[in-house]
């Protein structure tokens, strides 16, 4: 056991923060892409990984629901992550001094409110937190970076102004994925069963397998569709839906969604999480 838990992006990077929120104890190791942290976990050099699935504003993130069901790993937890956007800058410089902000592309219309405000440029970055190693390293004293807190520890940076995002409901969903599944029932919560699945080639097949959810009562909260290989007439679907396998509404659901697919797999079954329930 390494202890280590592998997130994509940067130190300071919200996936870094979302490994310090779930798992305090562990070591979080940046890697470049999220293909990096897969292979970290396949290969030992790290027990965890910490994967963006989706965000409450920009919906999923790009390229997970691909890798997910070839990963090899197993959904074991998820985690919820409230994005607070800060302005960070140089020690010693005030805010009316910066007139140029870099960030990540998903975080500057997220700020717009503010950067309009203040008549501050925007210029995308390829990552906030390398945004802000960077700004520590080059020290251009007008220019500023949307990141997290925990970005401004690390690089030495000043906090401007907090919580700068126009909506303050920005959360994003983070899952985490281990070597070996882990099914057993956990706390008190309900479980969330996660699975991908292929519709056989037949009229209103979908329509069909999620039938059974229906008439057993199970509730399906994710559903979402993308194409295999780029084929347009082979598509895969992921879908969440309340409940554990051995449950015996879960297990005739499921016997009837195999009936009118040609593959089904899960890859997880994991507590919901306390703000999902909220």
């Amino acid at each position: 056991m390494t202890n280590r838990i592998a997130f994509q992006g940067e130190a300071g990077a919200y996936s870094h923060e979302a490994c310090q929120a779930a798992r305090p104890n562990m070591e979080a190791m940046p890697c470049r892409t999220f293909e990096d942290v897969i292979a970290a976990v396949k290969s030992g050099e790290a027990d965890l990984a910490m994967l963006p699935i989706e965000n409450s504003t920009y919906g999923r993130v790009a390229d997970i629901h691909r890798l997910l069901p070839e990963s090899g790993l197993h959904i074991i937890d998820e985690a919820f992550v409230r994005v607070r956007i800060s302005l960070l800058g140089l020690p010693g410089v005030p805010m009316q001094d910066i007139d140029t902000v870099r960030a990540h592309l998903v975080l500057l219309p997220q700020s717009a409110g503010f950067l309009k405000a203040h008549n501050m440029k925007a210029f995308s970055a390829v990552d906030s937190a390398g945004a802000a190693r960077e700004l520590s390293e080059k020290k251009p004293s007008n220019e500023g970076v949307l990141a997290s807190e925990l970005a401004a520890d690390i690089y030495g940076l000043e906090v401007l102004a907090r919580d700068v995002e126009d909506h303050g409901h920005n959360t994003t969903r983070f899952l985490i994925m281990s070597r070996d599944p882990d099914h057993t029932r956990r706390t008190d919560r309900k479980m969330i069963t996660t699975f991908v699945f292929e519709v056989r080639n037949i009229p209103a097949a979908l329509y069909k397998a999620m039938g059974g959810f229906a008439t057993n009562g199970i509730n399906m909260t994710k559903l979402e569709s993308y194409m295999v290989g780029g084929n347009f007439t082979a598509t895969r679907f992921y879908a969440d839906i309340e409940g554990h396998p051995e449950d015996r509404a879960v297990r005739l659901a499921m016997d009837e969604l195999r009936y009118f697919t040609t593959h089904v797999s899960i890859i997880g079954v994991y507590p919901a999480e306390r703000d999902r329930m909220a």
